[in-house]
């Protein structure tokens, strides 16, 4: 048994010593230069593309086999203004040649350098990068004869190893022809470190998108003896203009079906405003406080499929406002939405556009809008969106008003949008409320009731509107409902009833109590400077009902110390 040992092992070795001699003896007496124009034949022919090599080609076959080549091209269709699609200056690729008689794959170096990939898209909206591949065989029949058995799911190589894995200098261009785009990305430089099946692999990516610097780096892996086949861990964080970083760990499971994931992002604390202004754009937003959106954070937590994904412990930061939030999407073709926002405090006054001439001009002509009768819109999305969302707010100031206290959930189903409830404090009371709009037919029909309650008049009207008007504690029960979307339509249709009441208040700019006296004191001009005209009263109620757009008071009243005063009238639409 130990001399067939002996003599199996010996000529084992000697077949081995006569590959090594016949690959050392092949290296060089082979002249690879004159089989250049069936390279690039067979080449051309397996991607559908013309491909020339216009530089020296040196192959190595021992103890690393490998190839370098230069001036590499791989042409564009016809019809497009660029010649190439892909060139590249020069490639390296070194694979150990006794290791892949097990099966085992050992890379020395797989370096290209200054590749520039040419993305062109033509006016008929083809691009260049359509149709790679061979062409397709007259006989698909035959050809799916022809085609080797599927593979039983494992892995031809049993191992990986790379020492050397980059890509420098490269660039890419995108053309659109249709409307004369011409972006470039350009020193990008990609490394990849440890690149094995039981290790992390390292990765580490640099460009200039536009002119701009775009960062990547970090970990993926180990892949596993099979890849694919097993959770794939993340931890990458990516950089844009050196000021915005997001960051990412978590996995990801390819062979779950449908594949899953659990992925943590952070964005750290960054400024829109400099970045829009690095980039030498404005914000899409004017807003009225130049130093608003100056500073926002960004945190979640992501899981689930493509098909459905959940967002949980969700923190966002917003200048001086903090948010809390979680939500949950799926059936995208719906959408099917879900989602909780706890927001401390916002002033929306800074992020609303500021006032300008001609808002204010048109303010005060309130001129009627044009007419938007002939423009129909598709309520087909908000058909088939279901929704539940859930809003609170501690403090908002909007226009100047100041409320607290929010709390709203916003549904939709079948068509029907519904708010309910509707709660909030405002001046020292409250505000409740709900509400529908159904949008199951072309003309949507919208239903309103609100009740309020000991809400300060004066200083609403004084904040929201810069005049004092009227002062007392108002309160009011509203039930309105009209159909259409534009004022043309709505107005006709416009019905429901209300009672608006102000309890110890006044009327300012007003002196019923003086007119009765002296007609000139009524309208100010025997009140000292320093003196506002007023009618101070006990109650003002205003009960009204409307009617196809008609406004119709019956019993509208005032009471005061010294007069009481009935009044009732109607008020037709305004055409």
């Amino acid at each position: 048994m130990n001399k067939a040992v002996k003599w199996i092992l010996v000529i084992a070795g000697s077949a081995v010593a006569l590959i090594v001699i016949a690959v050392i003896v092949l290296s060089m007496v082979v002249d690879v230069e004159k089989y250049k124009p069936q390279i690039e034949q067979q080449a051309a022919k397996a991607i559908g593309r013309t491909v020339t090599l216009g530089g020296d080609l040196k192959p190595s076959f021992f103890p690393w086999i490998g190839v370098r080549l230069s001036d590499l091209h791989i042409g564009n269709p016809p019809g497009f203004k660029e010649k190439d699609f892909v060139s590249v200056e020069s490639v390296e690729v070194r694979v150990k040649l006794l290791p892949l008689l097990s099966r085992h794959i050992e890379v020395k170096r797989f370096v290209v350098d200054k590749p520039f990939v040419v993305l062109e898209k033509r006016k008929d909206g083809k691009g260049g990068w359509e149709d790679l591949g061979p062409p397709a065989q007259d006989s698909p029949v035959k050809k799916k004869e022809e085609q080797p058995p599927a593979p039983s799911g494992e892995l031809p190589i049993k191992g990986l190893m790379v020492g050397e894995f980059a890509i420098t200098n490269g660039q890419i261009l995108w053309i659109d022809q249709a409307d004369g785009t011409r972006k470039a990305v350009k020193e990008i430089d990609l490394a990849l470190t440890d690149v094995s099946f039981d290790k992390p692999i390292g990765v580490a990516f640099s460009a200039l998108a536009d002119q701009k610097p775009v960062e990547l780096n970090g970990t993926i892996g180990p892949l596993g003896s099979q890849p694919g086949k097993s959770p794939l861990p993340l931890e990458l964080a990516a950089k844009l203009l050196d000021e915005l970083d997001v960051q990412l760990t978590g996995r990801i499971d390819p062979s779950a079906k449908p594949p899953t994931f659990d992925l943590a992002v952070k964005v750290p604390e960054f400024s829109p405003r400099t970045i829009m202004d690095r980039m030498g754009q404005k914000l899409p937003v004017e807003t009225a406080d130049a130093k608003a959106l100056d500073a926002v954070a960004l945190s979640l937590n992501l899981k689930g499929t493509p098909e459905n994904i959940a967002v949980s412990s969700g923190k966002l930061k917003l200048d001086d406002s903090q948010a809390t939030f979680s939500a949950q999407a799926r059936d995208f073709n719906k959408p099917d939405l879900k989602f909780d926002l706890n927001l401390d405090r916002i002033d929306l006054d800074r992020y609303l556009p500021p006032p300008t001439e001609e808002d204010v001009s048109a303010e005060t002509a309130k001129q009627p809008p044009a007419d938007s009768a002939g423009q129909k819109t598709d309520y087909g999305p908000l058909r088939r969106l279901i929704l539940d969302a859930r809003i609170k707010t501690g403090e908002l100031k909007v226009k100047n008003a100041r409320i607290q206290n929010i709390e709203v959930r916003i549904s939709a189903r079948n068509g029907v949008l519904r708010m309910d409830p509707l709660k909030l404090d405002l001046y020292q009371g409250n505000l409740a409320g709900n509400g529908t709009v159904n949008v199951q037919q072309d003309k949507p029909k919208t239903a309103l009731k609100m009740s309020l309650n000991g809400v300060q008049a004066g200083p609403l009207i004084k904040d929201v509107m810069a005049k004092e008007l009227i002062e007392g504690a108002m309160a009011a029960q509203l039930d309105l409902n009209f159909s259409g979307d534009t004022p043309d339509l709505i107005r006709p249709t416009l019905g429901g009833k209300g009672d608006l009441r102000f309890n110890d208040g006044a009327i300012v700019g007003i002196d019923l109590a003086s007119m009765v006296r002296n007609v000139q004191a009524s309208f100010g001009l025997a009140q000292k400077p320093s003196e506002k005209p007023r009618t101070d009263f006990a109650e003002l109620q205003l009960p009204f009902s409307i009617t196809s757009g008609l406004f119709k008071t019956d019993a509208s009243r005032l009471v005061s110390p010294l007069m009481r005063v009935l009044a009732e009238g109607e008020a037709h639409p305004v055409q």
